[in-house]
């Protein structure tokens, strides 16, 4: 009876949302969070405690309209003054990070000095004139610059295929402790991953006692048999008070993923072996990660991280991989 409800209600967008509204549950947890961090990004009206979602978004989007060829004499006009406001109000929180801040005021006073000043951006160069900027001890200027002056590595396409293959799901580790400062050098690293106007909407939940790291490990399927061997643990979670749209509410995914490929590949340059973990969203499980977590409800577990040093005799799967003609699809 339910599957052939489900044929029929699928017919329309309307008729789908009254079964998952009826019938199945699957989608309300992510609804709830969804709502929830509409409502926590409105209540403080983007800014948090380390970090502000919505000074972050509109710096970025100042950068990129300065990087435009040709540059627009004139941007940004609907959001400069909130830009130059949402500043103000990290500078007087006095919790914000200095990095963040540094970079909001570089790029704004890059903005002023390139920009014609019609009314609305003289307004808001006056007040940002008035604002009581944070001193940096750098004299580098946090603002967009040239392709030819980007950091140039010395890994070639064989070296980094090289690493692409030496990193394998590692599910057998030595009975090794991992150091925190190690994961804080992996995540630092990882941290230059792309996100969707540099928001970053994640954060790692780290456990490095391996006891506590076993157990929370046990709560997704796909660790049985070897949950108990891992040593470290991350649990990548992704925060919906970083977006005031629902239009936004997969990006938490898509910039969790990214993060988390570039975090694997950090430790292994490290010496240290990883193994990326499932996260369905299954309703029994939910609770029980924001129980061991103690979660906002709108914040989600994206995907869990084993984190250890390989054993030595511990196997592999082979895990073949498909070819680049079974992946690509060219488009005449």
């Amino acid at each position: 009876m339910k599957s052939i409800l489900s044929r029929y209600m699928a017919k329309n967008r309307f008729t789908s949302a009254l079964y998952y509204f009826i019938f199945d549950f699957q989608y309300h947890r992510e609804q709830q969070a969804t709502l929830a961090g509409k409502n926590t990004y409105q209540a403080n009206e983007g800014v948090f405690e380390k970090s502000s979602a919505l000074l972050r978004r509109n710096t970025h989007r100042l950068e990129k309209g300065l990087i435009m060829v040709p540059r627009k004499p004139i941007f940004a006009e609907s959001y400069i003054i909130e830009t130059v406001n949402c500043l103000s109000q990290c500078l007087h929180l006095n919790t914000i990070e200095p990095a963040e801040l540094k970079w909001a005021q570089d790029v704004l006073e890059k903005y002023f000095k390139s920009v014609d000043h019609c009314s609305v951006i003289k307004q808001a160069n006056e007040l940002f004139e008035k604002l009581p900027l944070v001193d940096s001890q750098s004299s580098i200027q946090s603002i967009p610059y040239l392709y030819s002056e980007r950091i140039i590595s010395n890994i070639d396409s064989k070296a980094l295929h090289q690493l692409f293959k030496q990193r394998r799901s590692t599910r057998w580790f030595d009975n090794k402790p991992v150091d925190i400062q190690v994961i804080k050098q992996a995540v630092e690293m990882a941290s230059q991953a792309p996100s969707a106007c540099n928001r970053q909407p994640f954060q790692f939940y780290t456990i490095t006692d391996a006891k506590k790291a076993s157990k929370i490990a046990a709560i997704p399927m796909g660790t049985k048999g070897f949950a108990e061997n891992i040593q470290a643990l991350l649990v990548i979670v992704g925060d919906l008070s970083a977006y005031p749209k629902e239009r936004d509410r997969h990006v938490i995914y898509i910039d969790g993923g990214l993060v988390a490929m570039q975090l694997m590949l950090a430790f292994e340059s490290l010496g240290l072996s990883t193994c990326p973990i499932n996260w369905p969203d299954i309703e029994l499980y939910e609770k029980q990660m924001d129980k061991a977590l103690s979660l906002e409800k709108h914040q989600r577990p994206i995907m869990l991280m084993a984190v250890g040093y390989g054993e030595k005799d511990g196997g592999i799967p082979f895990s073949q991989k498909k070819s680049a003609e079974q992946l690509i699809k060219e488009i005449s």
